[in-house]
């Protein structure tokens, strides 16, 4: 499905009822934006890892604008300002009231600035591997020096520069990548999640050489006001735990967890762990 605002075409995918008979009567569930990392990636990578979740939320699936199946356009207007105000639209679109929002890595920044940004809005916030500014990029680039191959610092040159130059780059840079981003990673693992994705050189280049660069949310997360789980990896390269520790520092009352034997795909790499997480805070708090 596509949501035509802002002057964009934003796709969207609902899993799961929003609405379940319990006993005599009919319960709305809450309803969760799922916010893809990147930028330059799409909602790909959560299916159908996610599904378990949806006996706790109805999942509201998005493509951000100009990646994935949502529509293309000027690469300028691909910014963390754009994405979180095209969320804003979204919900009025669908016509919801609260929201929660679960977002990874770029996502993950996505989620925060909203939050930030329209607190009133949102029921709960979950925040995975992710980061609160900037400073996130040296970091990863000194775990890389530390951990990573000499092919794996060659393909992230065009990450650092945001200087891809085709989809298929790109795709060979996941491709390398891969064992820097899951703990668990194997070399007979099966690529159907990197295979079915559909990628945004012009978003990732956007990000990388430009707003990333000067991104920075730690003086506003106190205005974060719903409750927030925050998750971070140990083994995480690209987002170091310690960036997840940090803005749970900084938003009032946030459960902040760290798994132990997870990198940036935790959501993989401990799912059931992670998930059991999840369902215990929206129990919770819900």
């Amino acid at each position: 499905m596509k949501a035509r605002i802002r002057g964009t075409e934003i796709w969207f995918d609902v899993d799961g009822a929003g609405l379940v008979p319990d006993g005599p009567r009919m319960v709305e569930k809450p309803v969760a934006f799922v916010l893809h990392g990147g930028p330059g990636g799409d909602h790909s990578y959560y299916k159908p890892a996610l599904d378990p979740l949806t006996d706790k939320m109805q999942l509201v699936y998005i493509d951000h604008r100009g990646q994935g199946r949502s529509g293309r356009g000027d690469r300028s207007t691909y910014t963390l300002e754009n994405n979180v105000e095209d969320l804003e639209a979204l919900r009025d679109y669908l016509g919801l009231d609260k929201i929660v929002l679960l977002g990874a890595s770029y996502g993950g920044m996505v989620a925060l600035s909203y939050a930030v940004r329209y607190p009133q809005n949102v029921s709960h916030l979950i925040a995975l591997v992710t980061s609160a500014h900037a400073g996130t990029l040296e970091r990863a680039k000194e775990i890389l020096a530390e951990r990573g191959t000499e092919e794996q610092k060659r393909v992230c040159e065009a990450l650092w520069d945001g200087n891809f130059q085709t989809e298929e780059e790109l795709i060979h840079y996941f491709d390398v990548m891969e064992p820097m981003y899951s703990y668990s990673w194997k070399p007979d693992m099966p690529k159907d999640g990197l295979e079915r994705g559909i990628y945004s050189i012009d978003a990732i280049n956007e990000g990388f050489s430009g707003f990333l660069r000067t991104y920075d949310l730690r003086d506003q997360l106190h205005k974060i006001t719903c409750p927030t789980l925050v998750v971070g990896a140990r083994h995480d390269w690209i987002c170091a735990p310690e960036f997840s520790e940090e803005i749970a520092s900084l938003i009032p009352h946030a459960d902040l967890r760290i798994f132990e034997r997870s990198g940036h795909e935790v959501i993989y790499d401990e799912q059931n762990e992670l998930f059991d997480v999840v369902r215990g805070f929206m129990t919770y708090n819900g």
